[in-house]
């Protein structure tokens, strides 16, 4: 019993070394497609404002400053200083009247990321956000 309890922080410890990500780790060499297809995600609404502004909630709570929002345009772009500078710019668009996509655009320097845990983390943090506003939960 006390072995197993030695090895739980080391597992934890490599859990969260997972977590981290360096600029080599998510600037990769994916297709346009496969890129353009991790940075989307449609929803189901057409409360364009509402979801603009869970985008600027989702990319402050990701650490990011939000540097220009354009409603009009549907363009929100945001800086993360960390190890690295990670900039992000999303467009909210409405598709056929029926939903809004929302595609995430990050770049580390000059160099496009194309990572899908990254966008994942994004989506992830924005469903959630959209989710709850939807249903009106506080």
């Amino acid at each position: 019993m006390s072995r197993s309890l030695q090895v739980l922080p080391l597992l934890a410890m490599s859990m969260l070394a997972g977590c981290v990500t360096s600029p080599a780790n998510v600037v990769g060499a994916g297709t346009q497609l496969e890129t353009r297809q991790i940075q989307t995600r449609e929803y189901d609404t057409l409360d364009k404002p509402m979801t603009m502004r869970s985008v600027i909630a989702t990319l402050q709570d990701l650490g990011f400053t939000i540097d220009q929002a354009d409603a009009e345009l549907g363009t929100v772009t945001a800086t993360r200083l960390h190890e690295y500078t990670m900039r992000m710019t999303v467009t909210v668009v409405e598709r056929d009247n029926q939903r809004i996509s929302v595609r995430a655009n990050a770049r580390i320097n000059e160099d496009s990321v194309t990572d899908a845990a990254t966008y994942q983390d994004f989506f992830t943090v924005l469903d959630k956000a959209m989710f709850l506003t939807l249903h009106k939960v506080d």
